[in-house]
């Protein structure tokens, strides 16, 4: 059993899951501090400021007029203005790593081939026989 473990730990598809892991959740971090740091604060000027993070329902406990407050008497809520942010911020970061993987793909595109390509023998062949038949009456 440790035999096929260690094959299995040590095969090349499991070794570059487990760099991409690890480069992904360095990524990560910078792809946050992107879409909080420059996207988020236009975007919020744009919108005039427009924050969800305050949108709730009571289910029970006391009418609070924030999020904070009601946490502090204990009431019980559905946060659907946190969830919003949450979709939102998603659709964004989505979008930018859409922009990054689409701009690393035309990066390392394959070229065009240099010319054209060399007919195979057989093809050529037919051909010349295609042609001599023509030919005949």
């Amino acid at each position: 059993m440790f035999k096929d473990f260690k094959q299995f730990a040590l095969r090349g598809n499991v070794v570059d899951l487990a760099v991409g892991v690890i480069v992904g959740a360095a990524f990560t971090s910078i792809v946050n501090s992107l879409v909080k740091d420059l996207i988020t604060p236009p975007l919020g000027l744009m919108t005039g400021g427009l924050d969800f993070s305050n949108l709730f329902i009571v289910l029970k406990g006391g009418h609070n007029t924030t999020l904070a407050d009601a946490a502090k008497a204990g009431a019980v809520t559905v946060n659907y203005g946190l969830f919003l942010n949450a979709l939102i911020s998603f659709l964004i970061v989505a979008f930018v790593l859409y922009l990054v993987v689409r701009s690393v793909n035309r990066l390392f595109a394959n070229p065009p081939p240099a010319g054209p390509v060399a007919t195979p023998e057989d093809v050529v062949l037919l051909r010349e026989i295609r042609d001599l038949l023509k030919t005949k009456p």
